[in-house]
C-alpha cells in the first residue's frame, strides 16, 4: 500500500520540479540572468509558484550541471567565469560543435538550409531590437537545428551543457560585441552546407563558436 501511495504522489512532485528546472535552465542558457547573480530558494519558489522542495531539487540539478554555483555557506549564484574557464569552454565548443556539424552535413537537405536562413533572419530582427536574450536564444537555435541532423544525442547533450554554463557570460559578451547584423560565420556555415564543403563547414563553425569568446577572455 505504501508503494502505491508513493507512486501516486511521485508524478506531481516530478512535474513541479521538472517545470522549475526546465524554466530556470532556459533562463540561464539564454543569458536572462547576469553573471554572479544570486538566487534564493524562496525567490525561485515564488517565481514559479512551487514549494521549497521542487525549487531545491531544480537548483541541485543545475549545480550538478555547472549552471549554478553553491558556496560553502549555501549561497546560490550564476557563475562568473575566469578567462581560463572561458578558454576551456571555447575549446570544448570547437571540438564538439565542429564534429556535430560534420556529422550533420550528409543530412543537410534544402529544408534544413531554408530553416537556418529563416533563423538567421530572426537573429537580425532581435539584434535590431537590442534584445540580448532573444539574440542568444535564436543563435543557439541556429546551432541546435543544425546539430540535430547529426543524430548524435549524447554529443549534443554535452554541447548543451557547455551552452548552459556559458549563458550568463554570453550575455556579457553580447553587450561588448554591439552587433548590428547576424554573425558573419553563419552565412559561411550555410554556404558550406549548400556546397557540401566539409573543410569549409568545420572552419566556419570553429570560427563562429570561438571568436567572440576569445574576445571576452582577451
Amino acid at each position: 500500500m505504501m508503494v502505491t501511495q508513493r507512486s501516486q504522489d511521485l508524478p506531481g512532485a516530478i512535474s513541479a520540479h521538472d517545470r522549475v528546472y526546465r524554466a530556470l535552465r532556459a533562463r540561464i542558457m539564454h543569458g536572462d540572468i547576469e553573471p554572479g547573480q544570486g538566487l534564493t530558494l524562496r525567490g525561485i519558489g515564488k517565481t514559479y509558484e512551487v514549494s521549497m522542495t521542487p525549487a531545491r531539487e531544480a537548483v541541485r540539478r543545475l549545480v550538478a550541471e555547472g549552471a549554478l554555483l553553491m558556496s560553502s555557506s549555501g549561497r546560490v549564484s550564476t557563475p562568473e567565469l575566469t578567462n581560463e574557464r572561458i578558454e576551456e569552454l571555447a575549446a570544448l565548443r570547437a571540438l564538439l560543435e565542429v564534429e556535430l556539424a560534420s556529422r550533420a552535413l550528409p543530412r543537410a537537405h534544402i529544408a534544413l538550409i531554408d530553416r537556418l536562413q529563416s533563423i538567421n533572419g530572426t537573429i537580425s530582427d532581435v539584434i535590431a531590437q537590442r534584445d540580448p536574450v532573444g539574440y542568444i536564444r535564436s543563435n543557439l537555435e541556429f546551432h541546435r537545428t543544425l546539430y540535430l541532423r547529426a543524430q548524435a544525442p549524447a554529443m549534443l547533450a554535452m554541447a548543451e551543457t557547455v551552452w548552459l554554463q556559458m549563458g550568463p557570460t554570453m550575455r556579457a559578451l553580447y553587450g561588448r560585441l554591439r552587433r548590428t547584423e547576424a554573425p558573419h560565420y553563419h552565412k559561411l556555415i550555410i554556404a558550406a552546407l549548400k556546397a557540401g564543403d566539409e573543410p569549409g563547414l568545420r572552419l566556419a563553425v570553429r570560427s563562429d563558436v570561438t571568436q567572440g569568446l576569445r574576445m571576452l577572455a582577451g
